[in-house]
């Protein structure tokens, strides 16, 4: 008889639980769902984002090691598609143009001969790069940290459907004054569908942030290694 009663008390299925579990754990349930949607979108649009970064990259970064001249590698930037490597580069022409346009004045007015960058303006290249290089990693990271914040709140939330689902565990036993399985199962099993919940959504989310955190470093990398490469084109035309 009292096999009876705990095989009727369980849900046979996790619809059948979910369904039967306090509101208070259906609220959790449903953040932590809204939170995993979150999480994967992220994950999705985070890799079509990198990916699409990296076919633009290899198709000018390609064609820039080939140029020969600055005005080789310029021409090559505006065929190639929009990158953080086409945007850090125009920043770094821009920049020359600028500076050699006031030196080439003056140089005419004062018959000196063919000015080339100073010291200092070469520094300021390379602050002006780091600052470019900065800024396209700060818009490629936009949303990763979500991914860790994710991976660190759904444990937490998993842990209060836990603590939810022993207090109505002791509070059926409280009610039906026995201790028995029928009066324990439905509050335990709310606290372990909740963890599980929790678990599947911090798992990935956790996974997703460690990977494009890693792709990112490696960007920041490659990207200040390019500007470097762009210092050295205009060191060999004798620009610098």
């Amino acid at each position: 008889m009292l096999l009876l009663q705990s095989s009727a008390a369980i849900p046979s299925t996790p619809v059948e639980l979910i369904l039967a579990s306090s509101m208070v754990t259906k609220v959790v349930l449903a953040m932590l769902v809204v939170l995993s949607l979150l999480s994967w979108g992220i994950m999705l649009a985070k890799w079509l984002e990198f990916r699409r970064m990296r076919t633009a990259a290899l198709a000018f970064t390609r064609e820039f090691a080939r140029a020969t001249s600055l005005e080789q590698a310029v021409a090559a930037a505006k065929k190639a598609p929009s990158s953080p490597y086409n945007r850090v580069f125009a920043r770094a022409v821009n920049y020359l143009r600028e500076v050699t346009q006031r030196a080439t004045a003056e140089a005419a007015a004062t018959g000196a001969a063919k000015p080339t960058l100073t010291a200092s303006q070469v520094e300021a290249l390379r602050l002006l790069l780091d600052a470019e290089t900065t800024s396209e990693r700060d818009a490629l990271s936009r949303f990763i940290p979500s991914l860790a914040v994710i991976g660190s709140v759904s444990p937490l939330m998993g842990l209060l459907g836990t603590v939810l689902g022993v207090i109505s565990a002791f509070i059926g036993i409280a009610t039906k004054g026995s201790g028995n399985l029928a009066a324990v199962a439905p509050g335990v099993a709310e606290a372990l569908i909740a963890t599980a919940t929790a678990l599947a959504v911090a798992i990935p989310a956790v996974f997703g942030y460690n990977i494009f955190a890693a792709r990112l470093n490696r960007f920041d990398g490659e990207l200040e290694g390019f500007g470097s490469e762009i210092i050295a084109l205009m060191a060999r035309e004798g620009r610098i």
